[in-house]
C-alpha cells in the first residue's frame, strides 16, 4: 500500500509562485510513474504534469507549459509541482498519483493507482 501526502498550496495573487510536495510512504520505489492533477469547481480532474519512473521524462498541460515544472527526488520519496507566474485559472484543488510498474508516464487520471487527498490552490487576480 502507498499514501501520498501533499501540500504547500495555499493563497496566492496571480503572478505568484508555489511549490507543491507529494510525499510518498509505504512500498513505493523508483518504478513508480507520478502525476499532479487538478480540479476547479463544476469541473472534471484534468492532468497537470506527470514524471516518469526514472525522472527523466516529464509530460504537462500545455495550459501549464512553461510555468510549471515537475520533479522528483527518489532519496525523499517525494515529488514537486514547482509552479511559476500563477493565474486565477490554476485555482484548484492539486491532486498527486503514483502509478506502479510503467515505464510511461499516465495522462488519465484512471490509469493512476494511488491518490492523495489534494491541497487546495487559490490564485486571486
Amino acid at each position: 500500500q502507498v499514501q501520498l501526502v501533499e501540500s504547500g498550496g495555499g493563497v496566492v495573487q496571480a503572478g505568484d509562485s508555489l511549490r507543491l510536495s507529494c510525499a510518498a510512504s509505504g512500498r513505493i520505489s523508483s518504478n513508480y510513474a507520478m502525476g499532479w492533477f487538478r480540479q476547479a469547481p463544476g469541473k472534471e480532474r484534468e492532468f497537470v504534469a506527470g514524471i516518469n519512473w526514472g525522472g527523466g521524462s516529464t509530460y504537462y498541460a500545455d495550459s501549464v507549459k512553461g510555468r510549471f515544472t515537475i520533479s522528483r527526488d527518489f532519496a525523499k520519496n517525494t515529488v514537486f509541482l514547482q509552479m511559476h507566474i500563477l493565474l486565477p485559472e490554476d485555482t484548484a484543488v492539486y491532486y498527486c498519483a503514483a502509478r506502479r510498474g510503467v515505464v510511461y508516464t499516465p495522462q488519465s487520471q484512471y490509469e493512476y493507482d494511488y491518490w492523495g487527498r489534494g491541497t487546495q490552490v487559490t490564485v486571486s487576480s
